[in-house]
């Protein structure tokens, strides 16, 4: 009896984490919007919007802050009825989040619209994303660059690549269909790798002929078909520089809005002493003075 009380307690313990757990009702609860379209549809009426203009974010100036407002959806009816445009607007945001209370967030481009007329409504300019990223709060961060990721797919998938015709997206903006063909669509990132490579006391970083003076960078690179992130590191080390890596470690990932929606895979790789004195590579450098700022 106590070892069937016991499987009972846990398996009941499990079921009340995952009901009271708040990222997992966040999760199901995106989930439950980007399968249902008139579910999605009622949120905007009481979600809150993130501004673009052709793919630039609207941010508001306070103090020496920049802010990035969040619209409501009466706030967002009001400025659309102001341009003598319908409300089927809204129809073309797309789900990009949601507050721990289920107050959903969705982004929507106004590019269609007059730039300077917004700004002057809404007391703000639209910025390009990289200057967005680094003076906006670091929360907001990775919400504008997933939103701008998901906007410039959309934007450029309105059509099916088998028949041609246009494709339909649903309420959330998580998949275009083609009816002709009845392919869906979804959106991806392209894996990219960036390496600090090391031979054991110093790092190795390179630089374009069209980088600033001082300006140097880890070595980075996109994953081709068939590639693991293994193979990718070691070949574009061997590409880059000519040098051939003993060993490697994964360090971490994150969403990379540059070019276009990436998943930059944060990796070490290690090269050894000798090998790395015996090229001379005009790309690449161990530069001495970063010995002490970069530790492994």
């Amino acid at each position: 009896m106590a070892a069937i009380y016991q499987v009972v307690y846990r398996r009941a313990s499990s079921l009340f984490c995952r009901l009271h757990s708040t990222y997992v009702r966040k999760m199901r609860y995106l989930n439950e919007l980007k399968e249902d379209d008139s579910l999605c549809r009622q949120a905007q009426t009481s979600g809150t919007f993130y501004l673009f203009h052709n793919l630039s974010p609207f941010l508001q100036k306070v103090g020496k802050k920049y802010l990035v407002p969040q619209l409501s959806a009466a706030e967002m009816k009001r400025i659309l009825e102001k341009f003598k445009e319908t409300e089927q607007w809204i129809e073309k945001s797309v789900l990009i989040g949601c507050s721990d209370e289920h107050v959903p967030h969705f982004a929507l481009d106004l590019g269609a619209l007059e730039k300077s007329a917004i700004e002057s409504e809404l007391k703000g300019s639209f910025t390009d994303l990289r200057k967005a990223l680094f003076v906006a709060d670091g929360k907001d961060s990775p919400l504008l660059a997933s939103a701008q990721s998901l906007l410039r797919w959309h934007d450029s998938h309105q059509y099916c690549s088998k028949t041609g015709q246009p494709t339909q997206k649903n309420v959330a903006g998580s998949k275009r269909v083609c009816h002709g063909s009845g392919i869906t669509y979804y959106p991806q990132m392209s894996p990219v790798v960036i390496t600090l490579v090391s031979d054991g006391s110093r790092c190795l970083l390179a630089r374009q002929p069209s980088f600033p003076q001082g300006m140097y960078t880890a070595l980075s690179g996109f994953c081709d078909v068939g590639e693991n992130v293994e193979e990718t590191v070691r070949r574009e080390v061997a590409e880059e520089v000519g040098l051939e890596v003993e060993s490697l470690w994964y360090s971490a990932s994150q969403h990379w809005p540059f070019p276009s929606s990436c998943l930059m895979i944060a990796c070490h790789a290690l090269v050894r002493a000798q090998q790395a004195e015996s090229k001379n590579n005009s790309k690449a450098v161990f530069p001495s003075h970063l010995l002490k700022v970069i530790k492994f």
